[in-house]
């Protein structure tokens, strides 16, 4: 069971070894919806396993891998005689590192490997993840550190297949796809930072010093969405957070988010999240009653 859930919010506990938990799962439990500040990953080592994030479902099979970035809303239902790796890890010790924040928004609302896509690189990958358990359950001598560069291996080997100036800018001169790569990379950091602000396409065009229209292509080529749909996923992500305190307002969560409106606000969540923003408090508080419930009765 999930060691520390307040409503749907869980708290890591990461025992000895600084932001990094590791779990071999095999229980045949599910895990109701939640959301977590650290980044996990899951990998099937036998039989299927599925999530549901926001409103996608998805079911694993052995040797897949999937990331959740920090915040996101996710329950996961077992397959009777599964077993899989579940890692979980404080991202922010590693996040300043260059291009990792950039990695880490580019996967929202999750990333999903299939290991028949790319077996060579998915085999590099889960041998980083299989090395990182062996070396947390050893718990040898600068096991800490063998991890933290086990990670950062991982981390490198997704980012230079995700991240590819090349992949995503192919009808551009390859003497400005480094460029354009980190051009729009700049333009996400700085809708991720100000996304609860009045920003229009036409002035982050302006930013990257292209015009609307070709802003707008080049924007989708990277992230796989519109600028739009980009800026509405960082400010529905915003509000969720707020509409965790019970003493703010729907309407006050909605206009802190940067939505203008609270139809507009209801009918975007709602589309974003498959519940409205009250159904979303009212899960948390019903976990949280029925958690509180549990600890009277025991």
């Amino acid at each position: 069971m999930i060691e520390n859930l307040n409503g749907i919010y869980e708290t890591i506990m990461y025992r000895s070894l600084n932001g990094i938990r590791l779990y071999h799962n095999r229980e045949n439990e599910d895990y109701p919806v939640h959301w977590h500040r650290a980044l996990e990953i899951i990998m099937p080592y036998r039989n299927t396993y599925s999530i549901k994030i926001t409103n996608q479902s998805i079911t694993l099979e052995e040797g897949d891998i999937l990331l959740i970035p920090p915040g996101e809303l996710h329950a996961l239902s077992y397959s009777p005689n599964g077993e899989r790796l579940i890692a979980q890890l404080d991202f922010s010790a590693i996040n300043q590192l260059g291009g990792m924040d950039s990695l880490i928004h580019l996967s929202h609302p999750f990333m999903l490997l299939r290991k028949n896509d790319n077996p060579d690189f998915m085999k590099e990958l889960s041998y980083c993840l299989s090395e990182i358990e062996r070396e947390y359950f050893a718990n040898d001598l600068f096991a800490e550190t063998a991890i933290y560069s086990l990670y950062l291996r991982f981390f490198t080997l997704l980012g230079r297949s995700t991240v590819n100036a090349a992949v995503k800018f192919p009808d551009i001169a390859p003497s400005k796809q480094h460029e354009y790569l980190e051009k729009f990379m700049a333009v996400c950091n700085f809708i991720n930072d100000h996304c609860t602000e009045d920003l229009t396409v036409d002035e982050l065009a302006i930013r990257a010093g292209f015009s609307k229209s070709h802003f707008s292509r080049l924007f989708k080529q990277f992230t796989g969405m519109t600028c739009y749909a980009y800026l509405i996923n960082k400010r529905i992500a915003y509000a969720e957070r707020l509409l965790i305190s019970p003493t703010l307002s729907i309407m006050d969560a909605a206009m802190q988010s940067g939505f203008n409106s609270l139809c507009t606000f209801n009918r975007i969540f709602k589309s974003v999240k498959d519940c409205t923003p009250s159904q979303y408090r009212q899960l948390n508080r019903q976990y949280c009653a029925s958690t509180k419930a549990q600890d009277l009765t025991n």
